[in-house]
């Protein structure tokens, strides 16, 4: 592996958690291009998946997503624990026409700023006392589910039928009951995600102050 000896600090770790297709990756994404002068990376909880290689495709699809046990959230804590030691990592690639962990992989290198991005990434304990700033995208349920099948349709090689079926059986009911409750952890909740300028300037004007202090 790859180590950087230059690296005198741990990296500035952001969490942005929210409902599915709240606008969390948009979100991550303006962060990423108001700090391009910056070594900034993004890294989505999704691609930790648990890998589901050993089970048949039918039973692959009973998998409840939206649920903390569908993550390998140790894998991610590890990795991340590298890269704050300097470490290169290989980062897993989750197939959503498969619904396995792909067999490739993408490496990343150390940086000075790490977006954690995820419907689940302030449910750990271990994972939020990693973060330097947490994030909650807060958007409504019709909207996000809107967004959500016109993702999947395009995106994930997804039927109408099966998205609505997921997101009643599962989706909805996992949102309340996991994901709305982790809020309480967010330093800053962000209604509406992108489209909301003023809480996106807080959150960089925060992000360049802490830096800066560094």
């Amino acid at each position: 592996m790859w180590y950087n000896i230059y690296m005198t600090k741990k990296p500035l770790i952001i969490g942005v958690a929210g409902g599915s297709a709240s606008g969390k990756s948009s979100v991550s994404q303006a962060i990423l291009a108001n700090f391009s002068h910056e070594h900034i990376a993004l890294i989505a909880h999704d691609s930790y998946y648990k890998d589901q290689g050993s089970l048949e495709f039918e039973d692959r699809l009973k998998t409840n997503y939206d649920h903390p046990f569908a993550f390998d959230t140790d894998y991610l804590l590890t990795q991340l624990g590298a890269l704050q030691d300097g470490l290169q990592v290989d980062i897993p690639i989750y197939d959503y026409a498969l619904h396995t962990r792909s067999q490739e992989t993408y490496s990343q290198n150390p940086v000075d700023v790490i977006i954690v991005e995820g419907i689940l990434v302030l449910d750990d304990k271990r994972l939020r006392d990693m973060m330097d700033i947490k994030i909650f995208v807060d958007t409504d349920d019709d909207v996000r589910i809107i967004r959500r099948i016109k993702r999947d349709m395009a995106e994930r090689s997804r039927s109408l039928d099966s998205i609505i079926t997921q997101y009643l059986s599962a989706v909805k009911p996992m949102y309340h009951e996991f994901i709305e409750p982790t809020k309480r952890y967010a330093d800053l909740i962000i209604p509406e995600g992108v489209s909301n300028l003023v809480g996106l300037d807080i959150i960089n004007t925060k992000i360049a102050s802490i830096l800066e202090e560094n």
